[in-house]
């Protein structure tokens, strides 16, 4: 194993609470709309302004994107913490040397200010939001595109999400899968298909790691 590719959202860091609570001032503000989670978690895929742009009835969108990254901002300290675990993880692959990369739906913007606030900025290799691709997840060509950029094969990567869309681009891009549920909102209760492997805590996929398990893809 060369790479380990993450998804962001539910996996790196929890801030599903901070993309709800902004969505849904949005469509309230905008459309009168009283959204609740799931609701806006059956809109995800494209980034923030993709989605915005296609379910938004209101004319005024580039006004919606603005309050979206406003209230995105204005919040994160508050909705999202640091998370010691994953923390750690980062710092123990690193140490073993290996490439790490993002591939999220998120939108650059959004990203840059999570990964600032979190202090995760320095730690990846490559980085592949939703406005990098023409088709986001679970379309494979983020990761495809991340594998070309960090300059590895496909069975030397890994990719790790918490979302059926995460678990199927990996798939399709023909690398090893790790479905997670070790933070306290993920996106996927249930896989409809199975990861390589699934993980409800980062101390049991560091154990994982140690162990050296290999896969036949």
């Amino acid at each position: 194993m060369k790479a380990i590719i993450f998804d962001f959202d539910g996996t790196l860091a929890n801030t599903l609470p901070i993309c709800y609570y902004a969505f849904q001032t949005v469509f309230k503000e905008f459309d009168n709309k009283d959204l609740c989670s799931e609701e806006i978690k059956a809109m995800f895929g494209p980034s923030e302004t993709g989605i915005i742009k296609e379910n938004l009835l209101n004319i005024n969108k580039e006004q919606a994107i603005e309050l979206y990254y406003e209230k995105y901002s204005e919040n994160h300290t508050k909705l999202v913490k640091q998370n010691s675990e994953i923390n750690d993880l980062i710092r123990y692959l690193i140490g073993k040397g290996l490439k790490l990369g993002i591939v999220t739906g998120k939108a650059r913007r959004s990203l840059d200010i999570s990964l600032k606030a979190i202090q995760m900025e320095n730690f990846f290799d490559v980085i592949i939001t939703g406005d990098d691709v023409i088709k986001p997840k679970p379309h494979p060509e983020g990761v495809k595109k991340a594998l070309s950029l960090l300059n590895v094969k496909n069975n030397e990567a890994m990719f790790i999400g918490d979302s059926d869309a995460d678990i199927h681009a990996g798939i399709q891009a023909n690398v090893i899968t790790v479905g997670v549920q070790w933070l306290s909102d993920y996106q996927t209760l249930e896989f409809s298909i199975d990861p390589h492997s699934s993980f409800n805590s980062v101390s049991e996929f560091i154990d994982f790691l140690k162990k050296g398990v290999s896969y036949e893809l």
